[in-house]
């Protein structure tokens, strides 16, 4: 005789309650279980793996891709597990419509910061090929942020129409409230296009001493709107950059050697030997110098109380103080030789001539 209180086992599985059967709860159940220990074990010997051999390459965009499969692609997968489990279970349509649009927004989230990233690191790995990378990082900063707003904004109207909705009504009216903002903010945008112009074209970077009109200072942060500059007598001057795209710059970290002229004079007692062997001395004193490089030294006129003397010379280093440096040391050499063969050094003056008719009346 049968137990009445006894439950075969297929009448277990056929019990129904949300709508689906035991059995359909398993399978859905078992499809998450058996995704998520797939995920793991991919992680685990296929991505470590990986990532242990990213270490020893000397490219980094390896280890980037490691990084958006660790960050973005597994978690994507989670959840994806998640969707395609509960897409074998029999729910209601409004459900089923908020789990797709849920869906659609973590897929757009994911691919999004993926695109992101992958801009960034395009970016920096661009600008890490060339000199002085750390501060021209800083300077890119500002362009990254206006490139993941656009992504972003293009990524949400993207989903928008994905999820059914008309976004052409949508883009006309962007169109028309991007024009409303462009005439009402056009300094603004100006020097939002002079700073891609700063970026791209690089008349000057962060680091660099530069004047512009009576100004100047080292370039100290290139912003969106300003640029900050650190003058030398210490405080900050704040400018706009299309005032600064519009300007004539000097960028003197771009020189790569500084001309020099200078010129003295010596008295009218000098005899023609001294005179003579003056272009010499100058020539045999900036040339042993390492970071000079002479080019010539001439006997230039005869003034109203002198003889005038220019001198032309380089300095093979833009840095000032090595300027001032080698400045001042030839200026003493040629005080110093001029000291030893008895020239000397003219000065304003006046000789007074008196007749001897005119000396009684004096």
């Amino acid at each position: 005789m049968k137990n009445s209180n006894f439950i075969q086992p297929s009448s277990i599985f056929e019990y129904v309650f949300w709508g689906n059967s035991v059995y359909q709860w398993v399978v859905a159940i078992g499809i998450v279980v058996f995704l998520f220990l797939f995920i793991k074990l991919f992680k685990f010997f296929v991505v470590k793996k990986v990532k242990s051999w990213a270490l020893t390459t000397n490219t980094t965009w390896d280890n980037f891709l490691i990084a958006i499969v660790e960050s973005s692609v597994i978690p994507l997968l989670y959840v994806s597990s998640f969707y395609f489990a509960l897409s074998t279970l029999n729910i209601s349509d409004k459900l089923d419509k908020i789990i797709h649009v849920a869906y659609l927004v973590v897929i757009t989230y994911f691919v999004l910061r993926i695109i992101s990233s992958a801009f960034r690191k395009f970016v920096y790995s661009f600008i890490q090929r060339e000199e002085n990378s750390e501060s021209k990082e800083k300077q890119a900063g500002g362009l990254i942020v206006i490139a993941n707003v656009i992504i972003w904004i293009l990524g949400i109207i993207f989903l928008m129409d994905n999820l059914g909705y008309n976004v052409t009504t949508l883009i006309a009216g962007l169109g028309v409230g991007g024009i409303a903002i462009a005439l009402a903010a056009q300094a603004v945008l100006g020097d939002l296009f002079s700073y891609f112009v700063i970026f791209f074209d690089r008349p000057f970077e962060i680091g660099d001493f530069v004047v512009v009109g009576d100004k100047n200072g080292v370039i100290e942060y290139i912003g969106v709107k300003t640029t900050r500059i650190r003058t030398l007598s210490g405080e900050q001057l704040i400018c706009s950059n299309t005032d600064l795209t519009n300007s004539r710059l000097h960028n003197f970290k771009r020189m790569q050697k500084r001309r020099i002229v200078f010129s003295f004079g010596v008295t009218y007692q000098a005899t023609h030997a001294q005179l003579s062997e003056i272009p010499e001395i100058i020539k045999n004193t900036i040339e042993k110098r390492t970071k000079l490089q002479f080019d010539r030294a001439h006997f230039s006129g005869y003034g109203d109380f002198s003889l005038n003397f220019e001198v032309v010379y380089y300095v093979l280093d833009p840095d000032y103080t090595v300027y001032m440096d080698n400045q001042q040391a030839v200026y003493l050499d040629i005080f110093k030789a001029f000291e030893g063969k008895g020239i000397e050094f003219a000065y304003p003056t006046q000789t007074l001539f008196v007749s001897p008719q005119n000396a009684s009346l004096i």
